[in-house]
This record gives structure tokens, C-alpha cells and sequence, in this order.
């Protein structure tokens, strides 16, 4: 069975809205681009280096539209790779599927996916991504952490967190500006509760 892995930059404040430009998803966000000024080379190899092995693309409507509106007129290997393999856009809607290997899925589509690919990345898809982790409908999740604090914005989990348990599944990594990526991988069952007043064991049922 392949694995979904929900790919997000985020603030220190979990804000994950529009890092990559005003135009991405501006109403009532005055901070649209505020990854830019942060990114460096270490970003971006980590970036790539989480793609290897990435065989479908699962992306929210706005993304998607996004997506498509750039990423076919790109050079470079991140263009070539969304470019070759299966996009699915999750949308209760009928979007046009100009880009090539696209096809429309709804939310319960989503899981026989794992059945057809390997390694499903979800990029951006705030909307997408608060179904996904209210349905645990994910395996992975990897966050860029940058250090600035919005106090605006939609968070990561915005309306779709619900009790989980997650553990690191790689050390992480820290660039030269302080981003950190942490990459987790999602438990079976929900967080242990325990009482220190007594001098339990923190973490024991």
C-alpha cells in the first residue's frame, strides 16, 4: 500500500496561507510571499530531496488551479517531475483539467490511491489538507517551519485537527535562516494521558 504525505511551509504560528506569492489566496492575508525572503538553498534541496519517489500529485482545487497555470511553462526538474506523473484534484466542482494526467477525484476517491501509486505527495490544499487529517486520511506529514510569527492566516489545522499521535520519522533538519523541517509520520490510536502530580510515568495510560 503506498503512503499520502501532506507537504506544507508554515510559520512558527502554523500559518500555512499563501507563502509563495500575494496571488495565491490573498482575501483578508496581508502576508502573501512571506516564504521568499526566507528560502534559501537548503530549502530548496530538502524540498527535492522529499520529492524522489513521488509518483502522484493530490492537490485542492485552488492549488491545482495554481499548479496548472505554471508549472507546464517551467524548465528544471520539480516542472519535469509534476509535469510526467498523475495529478488528482480533489473538488466537489467540475474544474477544467487542462493540465495533462489530471482527473477529478472526491474525498472518496482519495483512499484507493494508495492502491495505484507509491509515494502521493498533498503540496499546499489547506482546504484539502484539514479533510485529510480530520479523516487521519494521510501517513505522513512534513512541515517547513520558518521563524516568523504572523498572528494572521489560515493554520495548518484550521477546523481539521482531531487526537493523533505522531512521531518523527526522520531527524530534522535546520537551514542557515533557522527554517526547520520536520518530517512525521502518523501513529496507530491517540495520545496517552498520564499524571505527574502522582509521579507516573508521563505518557502511560
Amino acid at each position: 500500500m503506498g503512503t499520502i504525505s501532506i507537504d506544507l511551509f508554515t510559520t512558527l504560528d502554523l500559518v500555512a496561507q499563501a507563502p509563495g506569492g500575494p496571488a495565491e489566496d490573498p482575501e483578508g492575508f496581508p502576508f502573501g510571499g512571506w516564504q521568499a525572503p526566507l528560502i534559501d538553498e537548503a530549502d530548496g534541496e530538502q524540498v527535492w530531496a522529499g520529492m524522489q519517489g513521488m509518483d502522484a500529485l493530490l492537490l485542492g482545487r485552488r492549488t491545482y488551479d495554481i499548479f496548472a497555470a505554471y508549472w507546464p511553462q517551467q524548465p528544471g526538474d520539480i516542472a519535469g517531475l509534476f509535469n510526467r506523473i498523475p495529478k488528482y484534484v480533489a473538488s466537489r466542482g467540475e474544474p477544467a483539467l487542462d493540465w495533462a494526467g489530471t482527473t477529478r477525484v472526491g474525498t472518496g476517491d482519495i483512499r484507493a490511491l494508495r492502491d495505484k501509486h507509491e509515494k502521493i505527495h498533498v503540496i499546499g490544499s489547506l482546504n484539502l489538507v484539514q479533510t485529510l487529517l480530520r479523516e487521519r486520511l494521510f501517513d505522513r506529514l512534513n512541515l517547513w517551519v520558518y521563524p516568523i510569527v504572523l498572528g494572521v492566516g489560515k493554520k495548518v489545522f484550521d477546523g481539521g485537527a482531531v487526537p493523533a499521535s505522531l512521531a518523527l520519522a526522520e531527524p530534522p533538519v535546520t537551514s542557515s535562516r533557522g527554517t526547520v523541517l520536520l518530517r512525521y509520520r502518523l501513529e496507530p490510536g491517540t495520545p496517552a494521558t498520564g499524571d505527574m502530580t502522582t509521579g507516573a510515568d508521563p505518557g502511560q495510560p
